[in-house]
């Protein structure tokens, strides 16, 4: 019986896939050359693929349009980035390319739009969806984008005093959107999202702070956040009908109001097995709505979506040497890295995310069970599981190629990475940051590659501690 690397990945998934396959038992990613590229830069690296965000993006507006003409429906459709998944000005300049709207989240977003608006990356005709709980100089700058001719920005109301703000500040007529507040799920800590304001007080908020008040703000946005994100569960279907029909009481006594703002994204692929219909989750949202809408006589809303990871996400991988293999008892294999997960990939130590790993090379030798640790002198630098299976398996480093390193990639890890660790910091033991590869296409469709930041060096960390 054959036991090589290669059996078991198409023993257990259909393989190749889309965005992987092996070429002489070494691994494309998006029909990259995996090998080459370390060849020529060495890891640890990161590395960036752009042409994968622009194909994201355009796989929702279709699957949006379909459903649209589908079930007739009678809106308009509107795809915003999040721009706390990353951001980078490579990442949101490769979205807006590609006709997206944008969604902030704290005051420092404010000055990302600036800048994209003297650079000519927006115009003051784009979406702005403001969203968070926001201190004044948050609420101050949006005010700002408004009084200076951003006419689309939508500030989405954490709270009852948050309009207050505004009606001190904004100095034009202007728009709103209302944050409904989410139960968060059974086996949450807490019973309701800290985030928006309650169902049952939006229709009194509505009539004793808005009404009436239309030619200086209007209400046009009714917006609802899930951190499980688009599901197919009792629990999403409950969440998203709660706001349907919210919108249908209030439109019948608040004709400005014309939007939903569908927040909490898509899921992406964190294993070979992934299955997700999204094709059939669009349908049903797009029918659903347009069920209840007309169920209650009432016109269908314009469809927003804030998609942060399902733009991001399946851009980046994480690459990484094997650097040692440590035998530490009967049944542990370490396969040491060159690089920490902690300080590259904080999700998997944080909250136990798990991202598609496989390996770059050596897929013709045989494979065993090993765990894979970092090089910080903490314990739970580690990683030890998969999505799909309660173990990690990869090549034997003897084999084929011995004198080769082993290669391993972290798959589909571009969305809140850089975020959370902190990007050109300190990290954890002093780890660098590795260095950062980006890969475009020119005008001409012509991949190229260059780097975006060298691996952190000794000296700019010391500063930063004061020794230098």
């Amino acid at each position: 019986m054959s036991n090589t690397y290669t059996d078991l990945v198409k023993q257990t998934f259909y393989f190749p896939q889309e965005g992987f396959e092996t070429r002489d038992s070494n691994l494309y990613f998006n029909d990259l050359d995996l090998k080459a590229i370390i060849e020529k830069y060495g890891t640890p690296l990161k590395l960036t693929y752009l042409p994968k965000i622009g194909q994201q993006i355009n796989k929702a507006k279709t699957l949006f349009s379909n459903a649209f003409k589908k079930h007739k429906y009678e809106g308009d459709y509107h795809y915003c980035y999040c721009t706390k998944s990353s951001h980078f000005s490579f990442i949101v300049e490769e979205a807006l390319s590609h006709g997206v709207n944008l969604e902030t989240s704290y005051a420092y977003d404010i000055e990302i739009i600036n800048k994209l608006y003297e650079k000519k990356k927006i115009t003051k005709d784009i979406h702005i969806i403001c969203n968070g709980f926001k201190q004044r100089s948050y609420t101050s700058r949006i005010a700002r984008l408004i009084n200076t001719g951003f006419k689309n920005v939508i500030p989405v109301l954490d709270n009852v005093d948050e309009l207050d703000k505004y009606k001190r500040s904004v100095k034009v007529p202007f728009k709103l959107g209302i944050r409904v507040a989410a139960e968060e799920e059974p086996n949450f800590p807490f019973y309701t999202s800290r985030l928006g304001m309650r169902a049952k007080d939006i229709l009194e908020f509505y009539v004793d702070k808005i009404e009436g008040y239309e030619d200086k703000f209007q209400l046009k946005m009714l917006h609802i956040f899930l951190n499980k994100g688009i599901k197919d569960d009792i629990y999403y279907w409950s969440e998203l009908n709660k706001v349907i029909n919210l919108y249908c009481q209030l439109k019948k006594i608040c004709p400005e109001l014309d939007s939903i703002n569908i927040g909490g994204g898509f899921p992406i692929k964190h294993s070979l097995g992934f299955d997700y219909d999204y094709a059939f989750m669009i349908n049903e949202i797009v029918g659903t709505i347009k069920k209840t809408c007309k169920k209650a006589k009432v016109p269908m809303p314009h469809i927003y979506t804030e998609f942060g990871s399902f733009t991001v996400g399946e851009s980046m991988a994480h690459i990484y040497s094997v650097i040692a293999e440590k035998v530490q008892n009967d049944r542990e294999i370490w396969y040491m890295i060159d690089s920490s997960f902690i300080t590259t990939l904080p999700d998997t130590w944080g909250i136990g995310e798990k991202f598609l790993m496989l390996p770059i090379n050596k897929w013709q030798n045989e494979y065993q069970r090993v765990v894979l640790g970092g090089i910080t002198c903490d314990s739970h630098d580690y990683y030890d599981s998969e999505e799909h299976i309660n173990e990690v398996f990869l090549p034997k480093l003897t084999g084929v190629n011995d004198a080769e390193p082993l290669y391993l990639g972290f798959f589909h890890t571009g969305a809140y990475q850089d975020q959370i660790s902190g990007y050109g910091g300190i990290k954890h033991c002093m780890i660098p940051s590795p260095k950062h590869i980006i890969i475009g296409k020119d005008k001409h469709g012509k991949l190229h590659d260059w780097v975006y930041a060298k691996e952190q060096t000794a000296a700019s960390m010391l500063k930063i501690l004061g020794y230098l």
